[in-house]
């Protein structure tokens, strides 16, 4: 059997823009991509803790040490320039592998930097 777990996220980090006019998906800063070992083109989970939207999108590396998070496209209007939200990644995995696999969790500042 295989579960869905919790792999990874960024937790409260701030979006920093929102382009309604883009294709599509999230922009994060490369950085905390990697610290939290999300992987381009990655479905993920925002979870906006100012208005409690909840959607999906995929990840799209933004300039390393930017702090950006940027909403593209629809999601765009799910979201407001200085809203919290957490990032997060899931991956299916056997019920063996899952109980002993160890979610990773990073916690930027307000300027997006680890």
């Amino acid at each position: 059997m295989w579960i869905t777990r919790f792999k990874s996220k960024i937790h409260r980090a701030t979006v920093t823009e929102a382009n309604l006019n883009y294709v599509g998906s999230i922009t994060i800063d490369e950085d905390l991509i990697e610290a939290a070992q999300i992987y381009e083109g990655e479905r993920v989970q925002i979870v906006n803790n100012n208005n409690g939207e909840r959607f999906e999108t995929y990840v799209i590396p933004g300039e390393r040490g930017s702090g950006v998070i940027c909403l593209n496209g629809a999601a765009a209007r799910k979201v407001a320039v200085g809203d919290v939200v957490i990032i997060i990644s899931y991956a299916l995995m056997e019920v063996e592998e899952a109980q002993k696999f160890k979610p990773i969790a990073i916690f930027p500042d307000e300027n997006n930097r680890i």
